[in-house]
């Protein structure tokens, strides 16, 4: 029997810290965009534990949300998404299971997910890191830990960068 060819496993790194206003999607912003200019494809996971809405009411793909389709898809020549009822919250591996075609994930909002971890920490709005030093690779901070984990500035996403094509062998592309 022949064997499938299997996918390369993309690697997965979550932008944790202590709450909102903690500048995780600002420090996220900045890494994309350091990936994105090294050539590397990005993909981005966001979890939101309130629920959110894509689909305006009254539009196409809502309708048809709302006549029952358990999936709905709408493309253009531009981007494509993909909507998709479920009963409840999905373990991240499953959702990162549905990402294909990158370099590398961004997760944000995985707190308590099981993925190695970039914790930002801003000494105006925290009292104390959020996560234990062994689920860190990194600390992103306007501080220094002594701690074993690279520390990085809030605004360091080229060293970062640079600490992932270390650790997961992320190849920067010709652009």
């Amino acid at each position: 029997m022949a064997k499938q060819h299997e996918e390369p496993l993309i690697p997965v790194v979550s932008i944790v810290g202590g709450g909102s206003n903690s500048g995780k999607t600002t420090l996220l912003e900045k890494i994309i965009r350091e990936a994105k200019r090294r050539g590397w494809r990005v993909g981005t996971l966001k979890h939101d534990v309130h629920g959110f809405e894509m689909d305006r009411p009254g539009k196409d793909t809502w309708r048809h949300a709302q006549a029952g389709a358990d999936v709905v898809a709408i493309s253009s020549p531009q981007k494509i998404a993909v909507l998709e009822s479920v009963p409840e919250d999905q373990p991240l591996d499953e959702v990162v299971a549905r990402i294909r075609g990158v370099d590398v994930i961004f997760t944000e909002g995985y707190k308590s997910g099981n993925k190695p971890k970039i914790e930002v920490f801003r000494s105006g709005v925290h009292r104390k890191l959020f996560c234990r030093p062994e689920e860190l690779i990194a600390i992103a901070s306007d501080l220094r830990f002594d701690l074993e984990v690279p520390c990085f500035d809030l605004d360091d996403a080229a060293g970062i960068c640079d600490l992932l094509e270390t650790l997961y062998g992320i190849k920067s592309r010709d652009t």
